[in-house]
């Protein structure tokens, strides 16, 4: 059994943070900086780069479609995968699993 690093562990919660934000919006869409945004109100350790490279890698899943608004700032679009991962329905390595309401 292999234990996760603190770095791996927060990202697999900023992975699930960022999901659980844009499944909060109206039209399931957000950009990139006010994801980050979001991120920073709920002490979530982030930079702008991070909050990229997860959404590259959540789009790599399925869980999210990206187009980009501006060089450097994406709009992000949670699929029906996505919300499946950020409402706990569906568990899958790479994003913290939701606690139970």
């Amino acid at each position: 059994m292999t234990t996760k690093t603190f770095a791996e562990r927060l990202r697999e919660e900023r992975r699930l943070v960022m999901l659980r934000l844009l499944h909060e919006q109206n039209g399931y869409r957000a950009n990139s900086s006010t994801l980050h945004a979001g991120l920073h109100h709920l002490a979530v350790a982030s930079t702008r780069d991070d909050v990229l490279t997860d959404l590259y890698w959540l789009r790599d899943q399925g869980f999210v479609r990206l187009s980009e608004a501006v060089p450097g700032v994406e709009i992000a679009e949670l699929t029906a995968r996505g919300h499946d991962v950020a409402t706990g329905a569906a568990v899958v390595p790479g994003v913290n699993r939701p606690s139970p309401k």
